[in-house]
Formats: structure tokens, sequence, C-alpha cells
């Protein structure tokens, strides 16, 4: 009896490895280097594949699709973003999506509020000037390094964090920044669903003045800090566009941990160079990973970049892993995906 053809685009880690390879009845077919599968290989191996494992560095096409075969029933991607699948061609074809979202909000809220610090407190020129060894010729300076604060601060000032989505990890990371002494929280989500009750619920609970949604320019316009996520796609693309950063308050800190294409570049260079908002904090770029040293953000003084590790920590990226992994299992040997993506 021929066994269950997988295609796995890439070694997930030791331990989610032997949950696939404790499938007797399978024929693994993985790809044997430490980075992104090669689409010829992808290309040449995936026909007849049953079930597939991929990362945000393989793209699952029409094409690719196509290719594999009718017989192709579960696709499981690990990571929470699917903008690298095109999802009317596994629709179209009634193919299964397991994704990993959930066990990686506590590592990305935490690295939105690491790089909120980050912008607001000056890290990257502060940072150049003392790699560069000419901290020493500066000498002291009452406000040498220094940016807004987060939250209250010692005059208690009134403090309001925006949220472009809000959804796990948006309300994840608002608990973090209510301990800095926020006292009021907006966003903007495209649902209509009425939230007053739990936003008011969720209030009481961090001790802010109110929770509630808003439209996209009263968000850009009344926060301090401002965090981006939302899901990538035509719908959010350049969603923080030129209008938005003009806008945004000249002391207010914009972060991304989102999806690049969510804010456009060229409008946030020009917002950074001209003072519209104070700075930005970054782990996703447009055109990422190919950002090549001359990227106009990577030379703005005021803009902290982190190559879309939000979600890097051991702990996460096994989760996410072994999540991948029983998503494949459980699709194609129980029927059932323990985290599966809607395509309807």
């Amino acid at each position: 009896m021929s066994k269950t053809k997988i295609l796995v685009c890439r070694d997930i880690g030791d331990k989610s490895m032997a949950v696939l390879r404790a499938q007797e009845d399978w024929n693994l077919v993985i790809w044997p280097h430490d980075r992104p599968a090669d689409k010829e290989w992808v290309y040449a191996n995936a026909p007849g594949s049953v079930g597939m494992v991929v990362t945000l560095g393989e793209k699952v096409t029409e094409e690719l699709v196509a290719l594999t075969g009718p017989q192709l029933k579960v696709v499981s991607t690990m990571s929470v973003g699917v903008d690298h699948v095109e999802l009317p061609a596994l629709a179209s074809r009634h193919i299964r999506l397991g994704y990993t979202p959930d066990v990686l909000t506590d590592a990305v809220a935490d690295c939105s509020i690491m790089l909120a610090l980050m912008a607001s407190r000056n890290v990257t020129s502060s940072q150049t000037l003392l790699r560069s060894g000419t901290w020493g010729n500066l000498g002291w300076g009452p406000y040498l390094f220094c940016g807004p604060q987060i939250g209250a601060g010692p005059g208690k000032k009134e403090s309001t964090v925006g949220f472009l989505g809000f959804g796990r990890i948006s309300q994840a990371t608002l608990v973090r920044i209510a301990a800095f002494g926020v006292t009021r929280c907006v966003y903007y989500n495209s649902g209509r669903k009425d939230r007053s009750a739990e936003d008011q619920a969720l209030a009481d609970k961090l001790g802010l003045k109110e929770v509630k949604r808003v439209e996209l320019d009263e968000l850009a316009r009344s926060s301090d800090v401002l965090f981006t996520l939302v899901p990538g796609g035509k719908d959010t693309f350049h969603i923080v566009d030129e209008a938005f950063l003009r806008k945004m308050k000249p002391t207010s800190v914009l972060v991304n941990t989102g999806r690049g294409p969510i804010v456009d570049t060229q409008a946030l260079v020009k917002a950074l160079k001209e003072g519209w908002i104070w700075g930005a904090g970054l782990d996703v770029v447009e055109g990422e990973p190919n950002i090549p040293a001359d990227h106009p953000l990577l030379h703005e003084p005021r803009c902290a970049i982190i190559p879309h590790i939000a979600s890097a920590t051991i702990e996460t990226r096994e989760a996410m892993a072994m999540l991948c992994a029983t998503n494949l299992v459980g699709g194609l040997k129980e029927g059932k995906i323990g985290v599966e993506y809607d395509l309807s």
C-alpha cells in the first residue's frame, strides 16, 4: 500500500517534526535546508501531495495548488498571517487551511510595547551615537536623548492609546500598556458589532476612563501611541497613508507589528523627516525581507526597526510549530483541524 505524500517546505523543529514522522503511513518529502524552500523545489515535489506544511517564506498560489493535484486536502502554515496563501485557490477546491494564532499573542504584545518605548525614547539615534564612539563628545545636556513618556508620567497627564484593529493581540497589548498609566483607549475595527458593554467592562478592569470604538479620523488625531494590528490584504493596504499621518500628534508614536503594507512607507518617511509624528517602531516593513541597506527607514533616527521577530521567543515558535504539525495530523487523520482558518 502506497504511503500518503506530505510536502514539508521547512523543518519546523525536532519536537514538531517528530509528530509528523510518527505517522507511519506518511511519506514526508522535506526541504533539506534551513532557509525558505526554493520555488523550483516546491513545484517539482508538490504533485501528488495530500498535505502540505508551509511557512511565511513559501507562497501557496493558484498555480501551485493546481500543480499539486486534486488529492490535496490540507495546507498547514506555521503562521498567524495568511497573506502568503491565495485563499480562493484553496476555498474553490475545498482544501482546508490550518494556522497558528493565539500562541503568539503574548510575545507580539510584549514586542509591541518594546517598540513603543524604543521609538519614544530615541533608542535608534542614541545607540548610533554610543556605537560610533561619539557619545563622549556631546557632554551632558538636560534634554539630551529625551522623548515623550509613554503613559501618565510624573505630571499624571492624560494619555490615549490607540489600536488599529482590536483583536487578541491588541487587547493583550492594552493590558500591558495600561500599567504605564494611560488613561484612555480608542480603537478602530471594520466590524460594526456593538461592543459597548464589553468595552466598559474592559475599561473598569484596567482602570481606564474609557475604551471605545472610533472612526479612523479620531483614531489618528487622539492617539499618543498607536498600534497597528490588523491583517494584511487589499482592505488594509496603506490604511495608514499620508492623510492619516498628517492628522497625528507631533509627539505621537506609531507602532506596526501587524503587516508591512498597512503603512505607506514613503508617507512614513516623510512624516518622520518633517516631524508630523515623533517616531515609529516597526517589526514589519513593506517589501520584507528584501530590505536593502539604503532603505530610507533604516536611516531615519527616530525609526526603530526589527526584522519581523515579534513572535520570536523559543517558547512561542515551538508552540507555533507544534500547532502547525498537529493541525495537519488532525486534518488528515481525524478530519478535525485544531485551529482552522475560515475560508467561507
